[in-house]
């Protein structure tokens, strides 16, 4: 139970935490009803963190020194802006700790890394069923893109258009 008393840390990750990185990707699928779909593995977790030349990087937050959540964005780039953005591709905060102020520290934290390496925006997916994660971002200001559509090539059908330029039937 949260107590406004508790201090709430946000630090960027180390490779120590991979473990516990990889142990709250799984709860976000679990949370999301996709708990079979994480194929990621410590290793290629720590080599997106922390191999030279690195995609993505993770912040860890702590309520009280316990693990509470974490946040893993990437840096992408807007052509229309001439300016780098922060993608939020994951946003996670324990079940014990919701409702504290974790994700908003999170988000605090990414939105100053944001400014400091002069991103034009910063911007996030979330589920259409998710009300407390769609209140919780309006709350903050945050508006929802609701004339654009996300498109995805995974699996089979990237690598064929990657080979071929299409799928293969």
């Amino acid at each position: 139970m949260y107590d406004s008393t508790m201090s709430i840390t946000i630090r960027p990750a180390a490779p120590a935490d991979i473990p516990l990185i990889l142990c709250f990707v799984r709860e976000l699928a679990e949370y999301e009803h996709e708990p079979n779909a994480v194929v990621a593995t410590e290793e290629l977790i720590s080599a997106a963190l922390f191999d030279e030349g690195h995609v993505a990087h993770a912040l860890i937050a702590s309520l009280d020194d316990k693990p509470a959540g974490f946040a893993l964005y990437f840096f992408n780039f807007s052509t229309w802006l001439g300016r780098p953005g922060l993608y939020l591709e994951d946003l996670y905060v324990t079940p014990a700790a919701r409702r504290a102020g974790v994700g908003r520290a999170l988000l605090t934290q990414l939105a100053q890394i944001a400014v400091k390496k002069n991103c034009g925006r910063m911007e996030w997916a979330v589920l259409d069923w998710n009300e407390p994660a769609i209140r919780f971002y309006r709350a903050l200001g945050a508006r929802a893109l609701d004339e654009w559509t996300v498109y995805r090539l995974e699996g089979k059908i990237l690598r064929d258009v990657a080979t071929s330029g299409a799928p293969s039937t």
